[in-house]
């Protein structure tokens, strides 16, 4: 995977005192090339503009099989292999111009190439395209490679683009009106009722049922025997048409069940964008589920829980119904959380108590030093000083030095709790037996 240096996304920039990282992943990318060397030819990816341009590199080495025969004694990198480099930098660069991820790239042809200067092992060579025009289904693209600060090659090349069909295994049971996005993958014994909506590019393991209102974004990936849209097990459901919204690029593992709203609950359950549910979740309706949030097996949301992004839900925990669960928050194995879960923090155990920041977890989500160290503070106030609640708060919103957006999050979390929130320590005793398991 080639990983983009540190940059600021809108909303996320240096003001937030949190660095954000981007990354692609190349071999995912490369499987939209039709035509390839049946070998990686693009190491990194080193500027980026979707749409528009793409600079990468290919690190010529010699243990690379082709140098064998081309030539003994001395090895060259065959001209059709950087032709080959650009194609597949190209075909990155195109993916950010298309609305479904399952369209395939073809190299159709090249016009005016030019190779200026040998290339031979040891030679870093740099990989420029820069994306001209599109027609249809052919885009055009302008390829140069450089080696030492010289440009090696140079060629226009013509892309064609073909979406893949959508696949459904003889055996599944999809109804008439079902609607399945393009390139996606329905396997055996899968069933799918008349109201349910599935994005393009998606895979639906075998055995699976989904059914009701339910949407499916892009991307996403459901493992056999998953469960998803079915009738809540809310005793005041009465076959109301309640809604199931799931995001793009989510993964549900084995016997995952998700179920849709409840008329009294706002009729909606929603899953956000690249979630992981591991295998035997649970999420009851009416739940209200971030981005970039892990579950680990077992873990059970009750109904109205509301999850927000980047949380951490770990195996065998059960959130209470009308729980929050903060931003950043790490709820340990097998807890029960009976209040509101703080965003930033850890907190484990039956009756779950709070352990401190999730300093660990906010360092690998890119957060400052300096915004850890807030937090830190901040939680001392909350924790540490005595103060009941109210008081501790006033005196976090009096303290200049811990001024920040994140602290601020933190402050309204608690003021707006209708349950309460997890604010008791875990005591000397709890934490060794935390330590022993």
């Amino acid at each position: 995977m080639a990983v983009w240096p540190w940059s600021a996304r809108p909303g996320r920039g240096w003001g937030s005192g949190r660095l954000t990282r981007v990354s692609i992943n190349i071999p995912q990318a490369l499987e939209r090339l039709c035509y390839r060397y049946p070998s990686m030819l693009v190491d990194a990816i080193l500027e980026h503009e979707p749409g528009r341009r793409l600079v990468a590199v290919k690190n010529v080495t010699v243990n690379e099989e082709f140098f064998t025969g081309h030539f003994p004694g001395a090895p060259l990198l065959p001209a059709v292999l950087m032709v080959e480099s650009l194609s597949q930098a190209a075909a990155i660069l195109v993916r950010d111009q298309e609305a479904t991820p399952q369209t395939r790239v073809y190299l159709r042809g090249v016009n005016g190439a030019k190779f200026r200067r040998q290339v031979v092992p040891g030679d870093r060579l740099q990989l420029e395209i820069t994306l001209t025009r599109r027609r249809g289904n052919v885009a055009f693209a302008q390829a140069t490679a450089f080696a030492g600060g010289q440009l090696a090659t140079e060629c226009q090349l013509v892309l064609g683009l073909v979406s893949e069909p959508t696949l459904i295994h003889p055996s599944a049971n999809v109804h008439p009106n079902a609607r399945i996005g393009a390139g996606t993958f329905v396997g055996p014994h899968a069933t799918i009722g008349a109201n349910v909506v599935i994005g393009p590019g998606c895979k639906i393991g075998a055995s699976t049922v989904i059914d009701g209102w339910t949407e499916i974004g892009e991307g996403t990936e459901i493992y056999p025997f998953a469960s998803i849209g079915l009738t809540p097990q809310d005793l005041k459901y009465k076959g109301e048409p309640t809604r199931l919204v799931i995001g793009r690029h989510n993964v549900f593992r084995e016997f995952v069940t998700i179920h849709r709203g409840t008329a009294g609950g706002g009729g909606i359950t929603e899953i956000g964008d690249r979630n992981v549910f591991m295998a035997y979740v649970h999420v009851a309706h009416d739940c209200h589920v971030g981005h970039n949030t892990i579950f680990g097996n077992m873990a059970t949301l009750g109904g109205h829980v509301h999850v927000e992004d980047f949380a951490n839900i770990s195996a065998g925990s059960g959130v209470h119904q009308f729980c929050r669960v903060g931003r950043y928050a790490f709820i340990g194995g097998y807890s029960v959380v009976t209040k509101d879960a703080l965003p930033y923090a850890r907190t484990v155990g039956n009756r779950a108590r709070i352990y401190g920041l999730n300093t660990i977890g906010l360092i690998r989500r890119g957060f400052t030093p300096d915004t850890i160290s807030r937090l830190k503070r901040t939680f001392r106030y909350l924790l540490q000083s005595k103060l009941n609640t109210s008081s501790a708060l006033q005196q976090i919103e009096a303290d200049d030095t811990l001024a920040c957006a994140d602290v601020q999050y933190l402050v309204d979390f608690i003021r707006h709790s209708e349950r309460g929130v997890i604010l008791k320590r875990a005591t000397r005793r709890s934490e060794d037996v935390a330590s022993d398991d």
